[in-house]
């Protein structure tokens, strides 16, 4: 039970920062994919 809590008071502490956070994931994993994209094309 009390790891439940942990987690729940987890969530709830950092619950603004949630979504900054996925959205700075989803720029870096973007980023990385196009990274991959790009040197493809130049080693083509």
């Amino acid at each position: 039970m009390k790891k439940q809590k942990h987690n729940y008071s987890f969530w709830t502490k950092y619950k603004r920062f949630a979504g900054n956070e996925i959205l700075l994931y989803l720029i870096m994993v973007l980023g990385i994919v196009l990274g991959i994209i790009v040197i493809s094309f130049i080693r083509e």
